[in-house]
């Protein structure tokens, strides 16, 4: 079949199914297991990876915001700002302001190891964001990016520029390019397998029948 469509992985697909497929392919932590979870947004946020790496700071910022900045303004449509911070809790890394200024750049949603804040005001506007937790604090002088557009870390896991990456209510998950194209079709044919034997147990056969049937759980 032709390739899946980003709308139609947001339509079909979810981390947990998408996992299970990678596992199948011999890629077993492509998961952080750290809390990072949804905050402003139900449902699933899919996208391709926009890499920022992050420290903490201790001293005044000389060109305060600078990468950060340069991150969202290019932005790409259908991208999600990953910020790599080691799951810095200092301040409050990103905020309404920045949503707003990445969604105009195109980007669909913000995945944070750390934390961030704003939250009511970008969950008013709907914007996807991902963290481990909140902070009021501005980042200005305790928290800055240090890098862009190159491979980050979030628990051991990788994440490269312009991998796909899916986020729902149990955890993200990262795909690397080179298995995308395998992974996606597995995990979409575990959908459509899953339909089939959700009704066939809605028709009254057990789990183990099913399972023994079809080999899906």
């Amino acid at each position: 079949m032709a390739s899946i469509t980003l709308p139609e992985i947001r339509k079909h697909l979810y981390s947990a199914v998408v996992c299970d497929a990678l596992d199948k392919l011999g890629l077993r932590n492509q998961s952080p297991r750290v809390p990072i979870k949804p905050l402003t947004v139900s449902g699933v946020l899919v996208g391709r990876c926009k890499t920022t790496l992050w420290t903490e700071m201790a001293h005044e910022d000389p060109r305060p915001y600078e990468l950060e900045l340069q991150a969202v303004d290019s932005c790409l449509p259908d991208d999600v700002l990953i910020a790599a911070a080691g799951g810095s809790m200092r301040s409050g890394l990103w905020g309404e302001l920045l949503s707003t200024a990445a969604r105009r750049s195109g980007c669909v949603g913000a995945i944070v190891d750390g934390a961030v804040r704003d939250v009511v005001k970008m969950t008013g506007m709907g914007f996807p964001d991902f963290a481990r937790g909140t902070s009021p604090y501005d980042s200005r002088d305790r928290n800055r990016v240090i890098d862009v557009d190159v491979p980050v870390e979030i628990d051991g896991v990788r994440f490269s520029p312009g991998d796909l990456v899916i986020g729902d209510a149990d955890g993200i998950v990262v795909v690397p390019r080179a298995v995308e194209a395998e992974a996606i079709q597995a995990a979409w044919d575990k959908v459509h397998a899953e339909n089939v034997v959700r009704d066939a147990i809605a028709g009254g056969m057990t789990a183990t029948e099913t399972f023994k049937k079809y080999g899906v759980l």
